[in-house]
């Protein structure tokens, strides 16, 4: 093989390897979904967390789609709530773990340990990071405020 057909060759790879492996490609759902599922929230209904002050799992014939995920609800009630105002009951950071972005990171959010603040919905990673956010949730808001959404490039 010549050097030309060796530097065209090198030169494909490369452009190949730039696309496939572009930093945009890498960028993460603005809705946390575990890794094989579209459901935002593990398919927990987020307006019950306001309505009924407790986590509801919800069930696939009340669903719809808000940004690239699928969201179940308990009742048709809940899901028209949620088409009517979806930034409302959508969980702040995307249903990602609120400590992890307040740390300029992502995690899972879990809906089994949430928070309500402000009128607003709150998942954390677990019950232990849940315990940590909770004891700075104030100062720990205002700081993931500002890493959102860039934490997910």
């Amino acid at each position: 093989m010549g050097i030309s057909r060796f530097h065209s060759l090198a030169t494909k790879i490369l452009l190949v390897f730039s696309v496939v492996f572009s930093p945009s490609l890498f960028a993460k759902s603005p809705i946390y979904t575990a890794f094989f599922s579209d459901l935002a929230v593990s398919g927990y209904d987020t307006v019950a967390y306001f309505t009924e002050g407790k986590p509801v799992k919800g069930e696939s014939s009340f669903s719809t789609e808000y940004q690239g995920a699928k969201w179940l609800f308990s009742s048709q009630a809940h899901l028209d709530k949620f088409k009517a105002e979806p930034q409302k009951y959508a969980p702040q950071y995307g249903g990602y773990c609120a400590w992890a972005v307040a740390n300029n990171d992502t995690a899972k959010g879990d809906p089994l340990q949430w928070y309500l603040q402000d009128g607003k919905l709150y998942l954390n990673y677990d019950a232990e990071i849940r315990a940590k956010w909770l004891k700075d949730k104030d100062a720990l808001i205002i700081k993931a405020d500002a890493n959102w959404p860039a934490v997910l490039h």
